[in-house]
């Protein structure tokens, strides 16, 4: 009995240490290319070396990392094909999404997006750039969790770690009129699911996903990844 939950004491620990780590990967802590040194996390997180590689073998899956034998962890971005094919599965999942929400009538994650529709459009007027990128990652993510499909939440954030979208977020937001565009299409949206309109809701938030494709897709940054 001890044994069992020592072990499933680990694999907490384990679980917690890699989200950590994919957190310091996704955050811009470390830009894509930066080496990640596991010397560094390992005191960063107060572990030993074993459980950072297992950490980064993860991650490497994710496609967050790449591991080069013999020279080091870096951090990958994805290329641009890639970012084409993620942004593709995000508009369908987000439109799924957006069109769930619609059909379930008041819940309060409909509070929730009023309330961050609101502060998002304080922060294009005074063009915070900072707090708009974490009020975008609020909207999508509670139409996301307000379509009460656990098995769509589980796949997109795998589908959100692999695009590293925060990086992206940050990136576009910065482009001439991107913040005022994304309010607009953020309540068009809103105003569909408010509107019990499953169909609208899906089109209104495709239609934003694929605006932001088209933003990230043109980014000399990305351009550079083929």
């Amino acid at each position: 009995m001890q044994d069992d939950l020592e072990t499933v004491g680990e694999a907490a620990g384990q679980d917690g240490l890699l989200h950590r780590i994919r957190r310091l990967v996704l955050g811009g802590d470390f830009p894509p290319g930066a080496v990640l040194p596991e010397a560094f996390l390992a005191q960063e997180f107060d572990v030993s070396r074993t459980p950072i590689r297992e950490a980064l073998k993860q991650l490497q899956h994710e496609g967050l990392v790449e591991i080069r034998p013999k020279v080091g962890t870096f951090v990958r971005e994805p290329t641009r094909r890639e970012i084409i094919e993620l942004f593709q599965l995000k508009e369908s999942m987000e439109g799924l999404a957006a069109s769930l929400l619609a059909r379930r009538g008041e819940v309060p994650e409909l509070a929730v997006l009023r309330r961050n529709l609101e502060e998002s459009e304080m922060a294009s007027l005074t063009h915070d750039t900072d707090a708009y990128a974490r009020l975008v990652h609020e909207f999508h993510w509670t139409i996301i969790r307000g379509s009460d499909n656990t098995k769509l939440v589980e796949h997109y954030e795998r589908l959100m770690n692999q695009l590293a979208y925060q990086r992206l977020v940050l990136r576009t937001v910065e482009h001439p009129g991107r913040l005022e565009a994304s309010t607009r299409e953020h309540r068009a949206v809103l105003e569909m699911i408010e509107h019990k309109d499953p169909f609208g809701a899906e089109s209104a938030m495709r239609n934003h996903v694929h605006a932001s494709s088209r933003e990230a897709l043109s980014d000399p940054a990305t351009d550079l990844r083929r």
